[in-house]
């Protein structure tokens, strides 16, 4: 796979996890009402709505500006960690809406993964050829 590809491939899962994410941060400002009662049922405290609505817009700003690697690396975490949890609070009360987060944690490995690749392809680039 060329460079071109991994790039495409890498902005076409970033910018996806990025609708998902603020789709599901705008909604924790606009709907509070009906998202507190979702994490009320799903056993989450609803004093977390907030911070975890501007930890998505902060995680994806330190995806895509790339300010630094360890930042973007903890966003990633964060956001595995964010879904992982939200899947499996799905499927513990069996309600059936495991189905976004299912292909959110996908959009986040996926993104990860040809970020790293990029990065590997970047660094090859660079050393010189002896």
């Amino acid at each position: 796979m060329n460079q071109k590809t991994t790039k495409l491939l890498y902005r076409i899962s970033t910018g996806l996890l990025t609708a998902l994410m603020l789709m599901s941060a705008t909604m924790y400002f606009a709907q509070y009402e009906m998202v507190s009662e979702v994490f009320t049922k799903l056993g989450y405290p609803t004093y977390i709505i907030y911070p975890l609505a501007i930890a998505k817009y902060l995680g994806l700003i330190a995806i895509w500006t790339n300010f630094s690697p360890k930042l973007k690396e903890w966003a990633y975490a964060g956001f595995f960690f964010d879904i992982l949890l939200a899947m499996s609070a799905h499927v513990n009360i069996n309600d059936g809406e495991f189905i976004p987060s299912s292909i959110g944690l996908l959009l986040v490995l996926t993104s990860y993964y040809f970020n790293r690749k990029l990065e590997k392809e970047n660094n090859q680039a660079e050393v010189p050829v002896a």
